[in-house]
């Protein structure tokens, strides 16, 4: 008797399971990351917050804080506290308190975090290369994906 037959409903297999794929595909590419983030002595998440001040140098949003931070990368205070705080320990970002509110926090890059983009840009194209991404394929995904997030982060 194969396992479909016996549960009945197809639905409930692990493999029919998007969450499932979305996480096991997520884990295995921080995976692939973690060899180049470790050249620069960065964390997963510490890489993403670096992309975010990476974008603001470009365009700022009106208030350069944690918290405006935390919205962009979809994360609390209290999970970006420590990465920022490991993040200025690098050289690589300030933190300044408002002198208007003390509990708003501004983050900027240092000269070392803006030159740490260049760093990562041949790393991450090199790692991209390594496992057969095809850039057009990778632009459909994330466009699917970004859809997927906006359907569930504004339920």
């Amino acid at each position: 008797m194969n396992i479909q037959a016996h549960l009945g409903d197809a639905s409930l297999l692990l493999d029919n399971q998007l969450c499932f794929k979305l996480y096991a595909a997520s884990r295995a590419l921080i995976r692939a990351y973690k060899p180049m983030l470790d050249q620069l002595n960065l964390t997963y998440p510490q890489y993403l917050a670096m992309l975010v001040l990476w974008e603001w140098q470009v365009q700022a949003p009106e208030q350069p804080t944690v918290k405006a931070l935390g919205e962009r990368l979809l994360l609390d205070s209290g999970t970006l506290t420590p990465l920022l705080k490991r993040l200025e320990q690098l050289g690589f970002v300030s933190r300044q308190r408002s002198v208007r509110d003390e509990r708003e926090v501004h983050i900027q890059l240092t000269e070392a975090g803006s030159q740490l983009r260049e760093q990562v840009l041949p790393l991450r194209n090199e790692l991209l290369c390594l496992h057969g991404a095809e850039e057009d394929e990778m632009v459909a995904l994330r466009q699917n994906l970004a859809q997927l997030l906006q359907r569930f982060v504004t339920s």
